[in-house]
């Protein structure tokens, strides 16, 4: 028996979700969001509320309940609020400019790498040392986020590279000269 899977979802004011068959089309002011669940998990509309049932109990559905019940309720916190991961360039001479839909960045390589954002993302670069990844799908804004961490991610010596702003890079120390 799954303890997060068993939590109703509480449906904010100006949020609509809709269940059709086993797929959960969640509209919200941000945009809309939409997922199909698995066929042993039901979901039922009730009293401003979205329960998540299964059809048969098993350890595996068990944990697709709770899985499931979370996506969901990040769907709808995603459309009423939306999330955000924030990225740090460090490093000399190591920065980014915004263009649209994405990012030039200038990070050490001998050319200059041009990142697109997938649709429904938002990146914003602001003190060109810094990013914003934006958006109303929490997986689709962290995956975003790793791939522009992973154009260069942070060394552990001087600690250069692309990182998130709250992530702490773990130093090694450099070479020790001869000691007599």
């Amino acid at each position: 028996m799954s303890r997060i899977g068993k939590k109703p979802i509480t449906i904010p004011e100006g949020v609509t979700v809709e269940v059709k068959d086993s797929t959960v089309t969640v509209k919200g002011p941000k945009g809309e969001l939409s997922r199909t669940l698995r066929p042993e998990i039901k979901a039922v509309v009730e009293d401003g509320e979205l329960v998540l049932s299964l059809k048969r109990e098993t350890n595996e559905t068990s944990a697709l309940w709770g899985t499931a019940r979370a996506i969901i309720a990040n769907m709808v916190q995603g459309v009423t609020e939306g999330y955000q991961k924030r990225l740090q360039i460090v490093g000399v001479g190591y920065r980014a400019k915004g263009d649209g839909n994405g990012a030039t960045i200038s990070i050490g390589y001998s050319h200059p790498v041009e990142f697109v954002a997938p649709e429904g993302i938002k990146v914003e670069v602001e003190d060109n040392t810094n990013l914003i990844v934006s958006g109303i799908d929490k997986q689709l804004v962290g995956l975003t986020a790793a791939k522009l961490r992973a154009i260069r991610g942070p060394e552990p010596y001087k600690g250069k590279g692309i990182k998130y702003v709250d992530e702490v890079i773990r130093r090694k120390a450099g070479k020790s000269g001869k000691v007599a």
